[in-house]
């Protein structure tokens, strides 16, 4: 079925708003310049680690902390919805209001996005200032920072809803997105991951993504079956899970 007011179909997301409330988020976001300062902790403290102890995966680590950058946005969207919604109860305002659910969603993502976008791109210009990245790489960097982030920032939406307490979000979030971020072939070269296990690392969307930069800088890593294997399993969970963010947004605003 299809909308009467847009003539698209009902399962498309809404973006009217979406600009002006990623507007309003980005400002609420730019007034905590520490913790954009340091959201780059975790990977700048293991790319000192890996400069020092194993300096020839640097160039590796060093895309990986991007990759990671990416996928650590999630867990801001996370905390910030879960703060508006626990501790500020302003996202029944925002509901109640003309703004879409997904517009809601995507407004505080893309605020999130533009805001930590700094950090992310002066790891991208140090990669292309020691790896000398082609343009097609550079593009492919690009593509896989939108895949993650997308991911990322739609699974952090959907949890932020799971909880009741600022106080479990904390620990909670921290730990699924280093564990996911760092614990799998990310900072490290997917040769030193467990053979028998490289499917598992192929189709998580951090370890997918990192492994497709690092076929590009050594061609021929990845099988092509492998090289499918991982894009498509980027792709199916980035857009599989932001319709599916979409879906719940609308759900949720249902009940309120």
């Amino acid at each position: 079925m299809r909308s009467a007011e847009t003539g698209l179909p009902r399962w498309f997301p809404r973006f009217g708003g979406m600009p002006a409330f990623a507007a309003t988020e980005l400002r609420v976001q730019l007034h905590e310049g520490l913790a954009i300062l340091t959201s780059m902790i975790v990977q700048v403290v293991l790319l000192v680690f890996v400069a020092i102890l194993a300096p020839r995966y640097f160039g590796i680590a060093l895309l990986g902390a991007i990759v990671f950058s990416a996928f650590s946005l999630g867990q801001r969207v996370l905390n910030e919805a879960a703060y508006i919604r626990v501790d500020h109860k302003l996202n029944e305002l925002y509901l109640a209001s003309p703004l879409a659910p997904e517009a809601y969603f995507l407004g505080i993502a893309v605020g999130v996005l533009i805001a930590y976008l700094p950090p992310v791109v002066g790891l991208v210009v140090l990669a292309e200032a020691i790896l000398h990245l082609s343009l097609g790489v550079a593009f492919l960097v690009g593509v896989l920072i939108l895949a993650v982030w997308l991911f990322a920032a739609s699974m952090g939406y959907i949890l932020s809803t799971a909880f009741r307490d600022m106080r479990s979000i904390w620990s909670y979030a921290s730990l699924l997105y280093n564990l996911f971020g760092v614990l799998p072939p990310v900072f490290y070269p997917l040769v030193l991951w467990p053979a028998g296990l490289r499917p598992v690392a192929l189709v998580l969307p951090p370890s997918a993504a990192a492994a497709l930069l690092q076929n590009a800088l050594d061609p021929g890593l990845l099988a092509p079956g492998e090289v499918a294997l991982a894009a498509g399993a980027l792709g199916v969970a980035a857009f599989g899970l932001f319709f599916l963010t979409v879906y719940w947004a609308r759900r949720s605003a249902q009940e309120r």
